[in-house]
């Protein structure tokens, strides 16, 4: 047990270093080719932050851990949520640019309907769910860089010399990034499972939780950040648009390369758990977070309390409830 603890903990270490180095050479290489900064952030960054939940729910799919698959989706948008966006607006309320949320708000509240339906109505994600989630990925993405280009400056600005690695520096901060992020999650799946039948609990409970947490520590460390610098608009944004990409690319790409059923290893009242706490919850803070917002244009403070008393009760129901 204390050997799966140890490589969990590694694994997760390599997720998010692989992670970092990842964005950083992608980067590093669309700057090289002049591409403009906020088209860079549209699409470079907002892919590389969410590569550890892609890689873990899709070997995790490959390995026919669904609980894992499904967990870590669902998992990582009631933490985004209910603990990193919460810590943000609980310590630093503000006004919101409604304009800047739109769009992936919009396409959340599609994604999380069809993701709701099949689960109420099917009891299963079949690959065609997976291929429509990927195709709504496809089209936020257009609509993204089209967004994107159409408010950037049309001068893009010179950089300098210096600030330039070599080519062969980013190539290689790329493929090793992508390297420690396939190590990790594998480390992460494998142990994970140990680790669920070391303290009893259903796999979908790791998921849920460690396994959540974890692969969205990039997330906490820009909300941290944002709060240090006063930005917590980009926090805010930063979190919506992960929920978002845990839906339509982690889940997608997952359902898509092996279709799973919803959970069921864990009852409440005989009922399934996954039908009547996490999907509802999931739909629950994101309905606190989103629905005040563009009522008021702010976010409040006692939102982010709200979310943060939901998300302590929740890890003490997954683990004693």
């Amino acid at each position: 047990m204390l050997h799966a603890v140890l490589f969990f903990v590694i694994g997760l270490v390599l997720l998010i270093k692989g992670g970092d180095w990842f964005v950083d050479g992608a980067v590093g290489i669309a700057r090289r080719y002049r591409i403009p900064e906020i088209l860079i952030g549209a699409t470079v960054v907002s892919i590389g932050t969410t590569i550890p939940e892609v890689m873990v729910s899709s070997i995790a799919a490959l390995a026919g851990q669904s609980q894992t698959a499904y967990g870590n989706a669902i998992g990582s948008v009631i933490c985004n949520t209910s603990l990193i966006c919460a810590i943000t607006m609980a310590f630093s309320p503000a006004e919101v640019d409604i304009k800047t949320l739109k769009l992936p708000a919009a396409f959340f509240v599609c994604a999380t309907a069809i993701y709701t339906f099949c689960a109420y109505y099917f009891g299963a994600f079949f690959r065609a769910t997976g291929i429509v989630l990927l195709s709504l990925f496809a089209v936020y993405m257009f609509l993204s860089v089209k967004k994107a280009l159409s408010s950037s400056n049309t001068d893009i600005e010179e950089e300098s010399e210096e600030e330039h690695r070599p080519l062969y520096k980013d190539l290689i901060l790329l493929v090793g990034g992508a390297v420690l992020i396939a190590l990790g999650a594998n480390e992460l799946v494998d142990n994970g499972k140990i680790i669920a039948a070391g303290l009893g609990v259903p796999e979908s409970v790791i998921a849920l939780t460690f396994i959540a947490l974890g692969t969205s520590l990039p997330e906490l460390v820009t909300a941290i950040t944002s709060l240090i610098k006063k930005h917590s608009s980009l926090s805010l944004g930063n979190i919506i648009g992960a929920n978002l990409f845990n839906l339509i690319l982690v889940s997608g790409a997952a359902v898509t390369i092996r279709p799973f059923s919803v959970p069921t290893e864990k009852l409440i009242g005989g009922m399934n758990a996954s039908l009547v706490v996490d999907i509802p919850l999931m739909l629950l803070v994101s309905a606190i977070l989103i629905v005040p917002i563009f009522v008021t244009k702010k976010v409040k403070r006692w939102q982010g309390i709200l979310l943060l008393v939901i998300y302590a009760s929740y890890c003490v129901f997954q683990f004693f409830g």
